[in-house]
């Protein structure tokens, strides 16, 4: 009879164990209580399409790697950060993100150096922050040694790169998702649409024989740049369907161009970043013949054109930069664009705010550049 009984015992047994387990991962305990040790988790596809189990509510993330806490800005979700980079307490009306959200930054813990494209993560700082997420722009080996060393989910995002990329699009759309912010992430996908709409449509019908020669110097790439700066493929400039005469190289980031190769293209117009004003103008008193032998500076066709490449793209300096060159190469397609007003309207959409008042006085405006002025 006790080994009938017995016998009639172990499948309520293992029942009762198997009940038990399934509570516990859904994250309530015998009692019916909930288990705050327990959380519950989504798996997405990041931009490196590694796949990722992340908590579906997340309250805090921190942001390493070029361009992953500017997404964060635009989506309007930098109340999650709890941790920042050192390059990013700075404030540099440059980089208009870190500016415009400077005084919620500056005091928050330091998670890494920042500033590069490399490994630059303080990782003991960042187990004891113990964010639920960490948004990333480091490469595939990077993100898994992150992940690994710190047990935290690790995202990737992707770097910005040019002006009207995809992966920008795909990156909005991932944050959204996982922070809940679906709704303000669209908006700005729908702002980089209707920007990149609206520059097309004022230029792609302009002949390619009624276009200047254009060449973008000075421009910003890990750093400062002189005039031989360039930069192949420029995103403000493709944005109104010119092709600068440093894009024939066949380089799609920053260089140094031959100066000599300046001189044979002769550009009409030349754009200068004025942030590197001061190292041309150095480069002006070594060599003034040089300079003023070329048209763009013969003719008084030099312009500016502000630096958007810092800890890569700043997206919404790229597209205020696309709209003044569109006035000065075509001005009758762009007479209706007050470029003060345009840039603080730009700026308020993706970050909530025009500073174009306190970019000027910090030398960064649009205008005519004078050489060795």
């Amino acid at each position: 009879m006790r080994k009938w009984l017995l016998f009639l015992m172990i499948p309520m047994l293992i029942l009762m164990g198997c009940t038990s387990q399934v509570s516990q991962s859904s994250g309530q305990t015998d009692g019916g209580k909930e288990n705050s040790a327990e959380k519950s988790t989504q798996v997405i596809t990041d931009m490196m399409g590694r796949d990722v189990e992340v908590p579906t509510k997340i309250n805090s993330i921190i942001c390493t790697g070029a361009g992953a806490l500017r997404l964060i800005a635009y989506a309007q979700a930098t109340d999650l950060v709890i941790g920042i980079e050192d390059t990013d307490k700075s404030g540099v009306i440059g980089r208009p993100y870190n500016y415009v959200y400077h005084d919620q930054f500056k005091d928050l813990p330091s998670i890494g150096k920042g500033g590069g494209r490399g490994y630059t993560a303080y990782e003991e700082q960042i187990i004891a922050l113990q964010p639920d997420v960490i948004f990333c722009s480091y490469t595939s080996d990077a993100l898994d040694q992150l992940a690994v060393k710190t047990g935290i989910p690790v995202v990737s995002t992707a770097i910005q790169g040019n002006l009207f990329e995809e992966n920008t699009v795909q990156s909005l759309k991932l944050i959204g998702e996982i922070l809940g912010r679906e709704e303000r992430c669209a908006e700005v996908i729908a702002y980089l649409d209707q920007y990149e709409a609206d520059l097309n449509n004022r230029t792609k019908d302009i002949p390619e024989a009624d276009k200047p020669t254009v060449y973008a110097g000075a421009i910003s790439n890990q750093g400062g740049r002189g005039f031989a700066g360039t930069y192949g493929g420029l995103g403000p400039l493709k944005a109104i369907h010119i092709s600068g005469v440093a894009d024939e190289v066949g380089k799609k980031e920053g260089f140094e161009v031959d100066w000599e190769q300046i001189q044979v293209w002769d550009p009409d117009i030349i754009f200068l970043d004025p942030g590197n004003l001061s190292l041309v103008n150095e480069e002006y008193v070594k060599k003034p013949d040089y300079f003023n032998s070329l048209r763009g500076v013969k003719e008084g066709n030099v312009y500016s054109i502000i630096s958007f490449n810092n800890y890569t793209t700043n997206i919404e300096m790229a597209i205020a930069d696309a709209y003044y060159a569109g006035k000065v190469l075509f001005p009758e397609k762009f007479a209706d664009i007050d470029i003060e007003a345009k840039t603080d309207e730009i700026f308020e959409k993706f970050l909530g705010k025009g500073i174009y008042t306190e970019m000027k006085e910090a030398g960064l405006a649009f205008g005519k550049i004078t050489l060795g002025q």
